[in-house]
């Protein structure tokens, strides 16, 4: 059923403040190709390739990699940065692998704390699941395949799980978000309806995740404007996403194969979102995102082009 789109933003923040960052996995830089690549972009040349291009943030990437918690209040405040948020995946479903996580967690919580008692904004937890070895191999398959996905008492545990680490955030004045992603537990449109029925983080929209999880991210932000209080703005190929799905490519060929692409280049109507986000008055973190693995022999000044011409895009936009 379709709601009022009011987006609720991060708390405290005026109406209409959209702040646009972008990532270090848009330059190929995250958790699968961090240590196995050569030609990644070092933390100094993502930072000067995003003030560059004149986004106002970036996300965290993996941890310790644009900075530890004493080094990266000096690195982004040189540059006039804020810090969006960070990725921290967590095997909720999974009781005794979620209290390992908690430790990443806690690490991730200490440099967004470093930042925050630095001056700066806190940044947003961006919690998502961790999904199963099934999930992996099967991105966008949760809308139709049932057997691969939580049964009553999984979805128990993970929104005990949630509502956990939520309260571990709020109580250090983080307030974090989900982010629903393929390939997890939390992918396809009913699995998040049941997620933001069972607890009351707020919710980090995906438009590529999102299509790719079988859902329509116009409709998904009438739908649940209200629990929106992040944004991951990408396209994506349609042609592409659906050869990865018909070959069981698993999600690993999702990145690799350029299923991501630059906005504008896309199936996903990057216009109508947009439209919808400026005229329900989202205030937060617009995070532009494009998912990717480069090619063997990619120079790395193709994906700082493409940024580039990214931050453009959304400019034009009046974002």
């Amino acid at each position: 059923m379709s709601r009022t789109v009011r987006p609720q933003g991060s708390r405290g923040e005026g109406t209409g403040a959209i702040r646009v960052a972008n990532a270090p996995v848009s330059f190929g830089v995250f958790e699968l190709t961090v240590g196995k690549l050569s030609n990644l972009p070092g933390p100094d040349e993502i930072l000067d390739a995003v003030a560059g291009a004149g986004y106002e943030g970036v996300d965290l990437g993996p941890l310790g990699y644009l900075g530890h918690k004493d080094e990266l209040p000096d690195r982004l405040g040189r540059r006039g940065l804020g810090l969006a948020g960070g990725w921290v995946q967590m095997r909720f479903s999974e009781r005794d692998s979620f209290e390992e996580d908690l430790h990443i967690l806690d690490r991730t919580l200490d440099v967004f704390s470093a930042l925050a008692d630095s001056g700066m904004e806190p940044p947003k937890p961006t919690l998502a699941d961790a999904g199963s070895p099934a999930r992996v191999a099967n991105p966008g398959r949760g809308k139709d395949q049932p057997e691969i996905g939580l049964d009553a008492s999984g979805w128990s545990r993970l929104a005990d799980g949630v509502t956990r680490v939520v309260d571990r955030c709020r109580s250090r004045g983080l307030e974090p978000t989900f982010h629903h992603h393929a390939c997890t537990y939390v992918e396809a449109p009913h699995e998040i309806e049941r997620l933001l029925e069972l607890t009351d983080i707020g919710l980090c929209l995906d438009t590529g995740h999102l299509l790719l999880g079988g859902g329509d991210p116009v409709q998904a932000l009438r739908d649940w404007g209200h629990r929106v209080n992040h944004l991951h703005v990408k396209d994506v190929r349609v042609e592409v996403l659906r050869k990865v799905i018909a070959e069981r490519a698993g999600m690993e060929a999702v990145w690799s194969w350029g299923t991501f692409c630059e906005l504008g280049t896309g199936d996903v109507d990057v216009d109508g979102f947009l439209s919808l986000v400026k005229a329900g008055g989202f205030s937060g973190w617009l995070v532009v995102e494009q998912d990717r693995i480069p090619q063997p022999d990619e120079p790395v000044d193709q994906a700082t082009a493409a940024q580039a011409r990214n931050r453009a895009f959304l400019a034009a936009r009046g974002i």
